[in-house]
């Protein structure tokens, strides 16, 4: 074992070991309130690599962690996975009223890998300073992690106990497929997750201040209500091999190559989805712009209009085709028979056949897909009482907050639940920075998330569950 890994476990097990201490000696009257930064830095300090393909680290050790947590607290969690060393936590908190739909909370432990020759500081040190807490999954999502722990021991120090049962899954394998995290426990476990009606997960329910029109802030907290659906695909050309000095037809490599061409290029339809539609209208008019979305212009203008706002609906007003791996031959004097490519294709809800139709097409003839993992859009209900209370709660927080539904262009476990019948929401709440900082770096270098921002969504998330 090296020195720098003996010392972070060493630090694990007196985090461990002082939580337990307080969570056992403190007063009835004054429960200690858990430090939900100082948690957050601590379970970044676990080095939770998912490298993909099966393999990763530290998820293991994470999870029994945060298990020995609960069982301190007098919680019952369940620690399990496909192997010893994919490991996730669901824990299943007693509502008052056990005849209310059930309410699960997902966050994820792994992390995406961090190329600590980049960063500024180790990515796994876990650093608080200058307002931020530092380390490679401060943002995705150990924030969330930390501050849904930290209301689950302050629950049990103080005796409080929700309205319905709170289902709490800190799982692994969000970074890659799913197999060895939510899909593995949805597929093997759906048990744990009888009588839940709705999930809340990662990505909404953060402050994006934004200025208005007439210069004023406007305080917008976009919560999830839906994601495009990811369609990985795998494409094989096939032509004739021979040697490099003479040319053949067909050449898999210059078919492959085309089609290529033809997928990564194409201008996808302008699709505006309810949801879409919905957050642009919406945000447009509490910056003070009257939208017009009946063209390409229209739409073009009130995105930008939105300023940062806009980023995430210019992702989800088309569908997306982007080539990410390529496969072919092994010597350069050898004209292969066969190219591969893998395709990562994102499909608006409502737009799964027609987005495959097209790609056969812009495909064209001499190349097969298959698909290497499938998981359709999600949507749900924006007048359901789950958004209304997430509404309400970060109204409570913040009496100038201007709530708006938005649709992901990318991916989280919602999708692994949603088949479930679970209504799926991204509600990871963070409260403004009153210094302005925000958030930054995730899936890339020098990862950090404010301190205020942590403390602030924490009593908005301990809030929300509490109220709903």
């Amino acid at each position: 074992m090296s020195y720098e890994l003996h010392k972070r476990n060493a630090n694990h097990l007196r985090l461990l070991g002082k939580v337990l201490f307080l969570q056992k000696n403190h007063h009835e009257e004054t429960p200690v309130k858990q430090d939900v930064a100082a948690l957050c830095a601590q379970l970044i300090r676990f080095d939770t690599t998912n490298f993909g393909e099966g393999n990763s680290r530290g998820e293991a050790e994470a999870a029994r962690f945060i298990h020995g947590l609960l069982r301190g607290a007098g919680y019952e969690p369940l620690l399990l996975g496909p192997d010893d060393k994919r490991s996730s936590v669901v824990v299943r908190v007693p509502g008052a009223d056990r005849n209310l739909p059930g309410l699960l909370v997902h966050a994820h432990l792994d992390v995406v890998p961090a190329e600590p020759e980049q960063w500024s500081f180790d990515p796994f040190a876990g650093t608080i300073k200058d307002g931020y807490v530092y380390g490679r999954g401060a943002s995705d999502m150990k924030d969330m992690v930390a501050m849904t722990l930290a209301t689950l021991l302050d629950w049990a120090a103080s005796g409080t106990k929700p309205r319905r049962d709170i289902v709490v899954a800190f799982v692994a394998d969000e970074e890659d497929k799913g197999d060895y995290g939510a899909l593995w426990l949805v597929k093997d476990h759906p048990e744990l997750f009888i009588g839940v009606e709705a999930a809340i997960g990662e990505s909404g329910g953060a402050a994006t201040i934004l200025t208005g029109q007439d210069g004023a802030p406007v305080n917008l907290y976009p919560v999830a209500v839906g994601e495009r659906g990811t369609l990985h695909i795998r494409v094989r050309a096939t032509g004739t091999s021979g040697h490099g000095s003479r040319p053949v037809e067909p050449n898999a490599v210059k078919l492959l190559i085309s089609a290529l061409d033809r997928v990564g290029n194409y201008r996808w339809p302008l699709t505006l989805t309810p949801i879409v539609r919905a957050y642009i209208e919406r945000t447009t008019a509490a910056l003070g712009f009257a939208a017009d979305l009946t063209g390409e212009d229209g739409v073009r203008a009130a995105i930008e209009a939105m300023g940062t706002a806009g980023t995430v609906a210019g992702v989800t007003v088309r569908c997306s085709s982007t080539p990410t791996v390529l496969r072919a031959g092994y010597k350069v004097n050898v004209i292969p028979g066969v190219a591969e490519a893998d395709i990562d294709i994102r499909a608006l809800p409502g737009t799964v056949e027609e987005t495959l139709a097209t790609i056969d097409v812009l495909l064209g003839e001499g190349i097969s897909r298959e698909f290497l993992s499938y998981q359709p859009p999600t949507s749900s209900s924006t007048q359901s009482h789950w958004f209304a209370e997430m509404a309400a709660a970060l109204t409570r927080h913040d009496p100038a907050a201007v709530v708006v539904p938005y649709c992901m262009g990318g991916g989280t476990d919602a999708k692994a639940f949603a088949p479930l019948g679970i209504s799926c929401y991204g509600f990871s709440p963070m409260g403004a920075d009153p210094e302005e900082r925000s958030a930054a770096g995730v899936h890339g270098i020098d990862e950090r998330v404010p301190v205020a921002s942590l403390i602030s969504g924490q009593l908005i998330l301990e809030d929300f569950l509490a109220a709903v």
